[in-house]
């Protein structure tokens, strides 16, 4: 069975640490879900990239073709890699309009591993206190190992200069088995989709009866 998985990045730079994250850690899951008997299909969504079309879909309340794809890529996915930098100890405002512009429920149910990096490690908590925290009350199912990475951190072949014995790689297929089990253990979420905003929420023939 072939699974897809959405990889939401949120990095304002290229190239971002952030993107470079995210890369990594879908990689991850894909060869978890391979060792899990399942094919995987990864779609990436760079939120740079449709930085203007977030803005504008909170100002008039309707989203481009172009965004529509994109919140559709990510409604109808098995599973969510989310990676977001932390900016002032909480997510990117980008990442929080791409939350914003979802109708609500559109993420429930999903499987989610979240990801962020920071300048220094004394960002990590963020995760716990702000991105789990922002994923749980979208009703999704956060795995266990959230996985941060400060600049430091990329291309350490072991810990990380806060002591963390555990280095990023580990942290990264930790992370990536526990979404490949809870995604392989559930059938496929299906086409939800966002909602139309110009959808007859009431059947045709009771708006002509009155």
């Amino acid at each position: 069975m072939s699974r897809r998985i959405a990889v939401v990045s949120g990095g304002l730079r290229q190239p971002s640490s952030t993107r470079l994250l995210a890369d990594r850690m879908a990689e991850a899951v894909e060869r978890a879900l391979r060792e899990a008997g399942e094919d995987a299909v990864l779609d990436v969504v760079e939120l740079r990239d449709h930085a203007q079309d977030l803005t504008a879909a909170l100002l008039t309340g309707f989203a481009t073709e172009r965004l529509t794809s994109a919140l559709e890529t990510i409604t109808t996915a098995d599973g969510l890699v989310a990676v977001t930098p932390i900016f002032s100890g909480s997510y990117s405002g980008l990442f929080k309009n791409a939350v914003d512009v979802l109708e609500d429920g559109a993420l429930e149910g999903m499987p989610v591993l979240m990801g962020a990096t920071a300048g220094t490690a004394r960002h990590s908590l963020a995760l716990e206190h702000a991105v789990r925290p922002l994923f749980s009350y979208l009703r999704t199912i956060t795995v266990p190992t959230a996985v941060f990475a400060a600049t430091e951190d990329f291309g350490q072949a072991a810990g990380s200069t806060t002591g963390d014995v555990v280095p990023l790689g580990a942290r990264i297929d930790r992370g990536a088995r526990e979404l490949a089990a809870l995604v392989a253990g559930r059938p496929p979420r299906g086409a939800a989709g966002p909602r139309d905003p110009f959808a007859l929420t009431v059947n045709f023939e009771d708006l002509l009866g009155g």
